[in-house]
């Protein structure tokens, strides 16, 4: 633990988060200005890249698997027994159960991080490698916070690094579908979207367990709470229910929020909205609610109409709309953008079969031209597409911080509203609450020093 101001300098200094102790000013949209890499920052492409991981369990075993064909040089994780595992698989990776160590130790020997840790976590390590003018792949969602995910993609220009975040839909084939039948008007003007996943599928509306238990002797319990505020080991947290809890996690909304919502997000050119409010049953201040119900409000952007777009999650879902009358029941899972001339169904949490309805619009629709880039491997390339554009051989990809990061705050903005418990205004461009000053803790949270 920090013992001494000294101690908390330099945790400040080799955390990164000396800048996210302060207020940050200059916070933008990024909208007219797309990111662009800086050309010394590209990776010699005649040779491996050289990346560290952050993260070697669960979804950080499956990234580790996607960016090993280039050369693995440092493995990191707060639990002994995951790091174990890939450091069989690479001998000649350094092992650290700190990030801030792996970072100050390796310095130039690093070209790009990998970032798979829980989603309290994703911000602080991030952050550090890209002060430090590391490209970085970071799990969704991107970041716990509206403002750690606007800090992230200014970062990202700022420093002319090539980013990405895992939500790997968005190289799937089925999402450039619906953007280019979104595109050549296929429904018509599109004014309301509606989504409903099945989730969540681990504890929530839980309160903190009583007392504590033995922290297991593989585990380094201060690392994994990391910056959130310090509490007792206890087995409901760690290593995958920790999802629910609002210090660690983001619950439904944000685990499945940036798969599921992403392509129309895209499709619709959406941003920021201008209002969000939810209702919801069962949550506590400890974790989040048993189902919600959130609706955002977008205004017309350009030539488009103003869009409203509802998320349910936890069994709750919309009343069937007309378009889908035919089907014999609400799907477990999905989305619908709805139009003047029809609507477009997709089932999957990924995109992968967006379709017309009713079904005869679909048999009368002729599919316009592949007008967008596929990426090669579908939603599996993500981790070339990433690679590639690290070595300046191709564009930045698709979920880079200038998509992922408005994507994150249009996500988590929904947690707000839940947590807050009323109807919050928003001024998207300034990332300001108009009307809940109560809402400032938890757009900007505090940091534990650890």
């Amino acid at each position: 633990m920090i013992t001494s101001a000294m101690d908390r300098r330099e945790f400040l200094k080799t955390a990164g988060l000396a800048v996210a102790a302060v207020t940050l000013p200059g916070l933008r949209a990024w909208a007219a200005e797309p990111a662009a890499v800086n050309p010394k920052r590209f990776c010699d492409p005649g040779r491996k890249m050289r990346i560290a991981c952050v993260g070697c369990g669960g979804k950080g075993a499956s990234d580790i698997d996607g960016v090993a064909s280039e050369e693995i040089v440092a493995l990191c994780d707060v639990s002994r027994n995951p790091l174990a595992s890939q450091a069989q698989r690479f001998p000649n990776a350094k092992q650290y159960k700190d990030y801030r160590q792996m970072l100050k130790d390796l310095g130039d020997q690093i070209d790009a991080v990998t970032v798979s840790t829980p989603d309290h976590m994703h911000f602080p390590v991030a952050f550090m490698a890209m002060n430090m003018g590391k490209h970085v792949f970071v799990q969704k969602p991107l970041t716990h916070t509206v403002w750690e995910a606007r800090t992230l993609t200014e970062l990202a220009h700022t420093q002319g690094l090539v980013t990405v975040m895992g939500n790997q839909g968005h190289a799937g084939d089925g999402t450039r579908r619906l953007k280019e039948m979104v595109m050549a008007g296929a429904v018509g003007p599109i004014r309301e979207v509606l989504f409903w996943p099945n989730r969540p599928n681990w504890p929530q509306g839980i309160e903190r367990p009583a007392g504590e238990m033995p922290v297991p002797s593989f585990l380094d319990w201060n690392r994994w709470l990391g910056v959130a505020p310090e509490r007792p080991y206890h087995k409901c947290y760690q290593p995958f229910n920790w999802r629910g809890w609002w210090d660690f996690g983001t619950g439904a909304l944000g685990d499945m929020g940036c798969h599921i919502m992403d392509a129309a997000f895209w499709a619709l050119d959406l941003k920021y909205p201008v209002s969000v409010e939810a209702e919801s049953g069962g949550g506590t201040d400890e974790s989040g609610p048993k189902w919600s119900v959130i609706t955002y409000q977008f205004p017309a952007r350009g030539a488009l109409p103003p869009v409203k777009v509802t998320w349910s999650d936890g069994g709750r879902k919309p009343a069937k709309p007309r378009d889908m009358a035919a089907m014999g029941g609400m799907p477990d899972g999905g989305q619908l953008l709805i139009g003047e001339n029809g609507s477009i169904f997709d089932g999957s949490d990924y995109c992968e079969s967006p379709r017309i309805l009713p079904e005869e619009k679909q048999k009368a629709f002729q599919p316009p031209p592949a007008t967008l880039p596929r990426v090669p491997g579908g939603p599996g390339g993500h981790y070339q597409e990433w690679i590639k554009a690290c070595k300046g051989q191709g564009p930045l990809p698709g979920s880079n911080f200038d998509h992922a990061g408005p994507l994150t705050e249009m996500v988590v903005m929904g947690n707000l509203a839940v947590r807050l418990g009323k109807k919050v205004e928003w001024d998207g461009p300034n990332v300001r609450c108009t009307n809940l000053p109560e809402a400032e803790p938890l757009l900007r949270k505090a940091y534990r020093f650890f």
